[in-house]
């Protein structure tokens, strides 16, 4: 478990975590964070993928505003830079970032070469994106904020997408959820799962909306896409 070098599309470099898997071989997953940054959170979650024989790469997408950011939910003044750097954030060049980030994954010794994504948050909305505008092989969305705003490519999508929805997320209107649902489930290569009563970010263990048994249910479910579609 180490951090690398990744070169951007547009010049420079930035970091990103990397976690191998014990056999040296297997399929890779892009991790994509959260607001706050390639943290402990996000490191936990590769390694937990390089345990379950994958190459896991969590790349850090603030680098152009802030490159090492690693904050916590913990305090309102992290909450208050989180935001601050999500303000600042260009999805688009994040997307790019996320698409040098996959392929350089590809290109591991060992990587079988199929490579998809899981998001969380803000993670959850590029997820998405990649399913629109990258050869992903296939993505998991948690949570995605602001899903509503993109409808408009879900043409694109021609590779499997997960997406694990709070019934309940502050962050997302049950008009922006339905608006979702009515676009995207009609494209076969979408799965929508609705989580009653969870709020935004139920999945992060420890956080204030931590649901265990709803966030073992999405992960269960994470486990066996993943596997469906990356080993097979």
């Amino acid at each position: 478990m180490t951090d690398i070098q990744i070169d951007a599309a547009d010049g420079g470099t930035f970091n990103a975590y990397f976690a191998r898997p014990a056999s040296g071989t297997g399929p890779g997953i892009v991790v994509i964070q959260e607001i706050f940054g390639v943290n402990d959170v996000m490191r936990k979650t590769c390694d937990d993928l390089a345990k379950d024989g994958y190459f896991a790469l969590c790349p850090d997408l603030f680098w152009r505003q802030t490159p090492g950011v690693q904050l916590t939910d913990k305090t309102e003044e992290e909450w208050a830079k989180a935001f601050e750097l999500m303000k600042g954030f260009s999805a688009t060049r994040g997307i790019e970032d996320l698409i040098a980030s996959l392929d350089h994954l590809r290109g591991f010794e060992g990587c079988t070469g199929k490579v998809g994504t899981i998001g969380y948050c803000l993670g959850g909305k590029l997820a998405f994106l990649m399913a629109t505008r990258s050869d992903a092989d296939c993505n998991v969305s948690y949570y995605g904020v602001g899903i509503e705003n993109s409808l408009d490519e879900a043409n694109a999508i021609t590779k499997p997408l997960l997406m694990h929805v709070a019934k309940k997320d502050k962050f997302s209107s049950p008009e922006a959820q339905a608006q979702i649902r009515d676009v995207l489930g009609k494209n076969i290569c979408v799965t929508i799962h609705t989580y009653p009563g969870c709020d935004h970010a139920f999945a992060r263990v420890g956080g204030e909306h931590y649901d265990r048994e709803a966030a073992e249910l999405a992960n269960r479910r994470s486990a066996a896409f993943l596997a469906e579609n990356l080993r097979e």
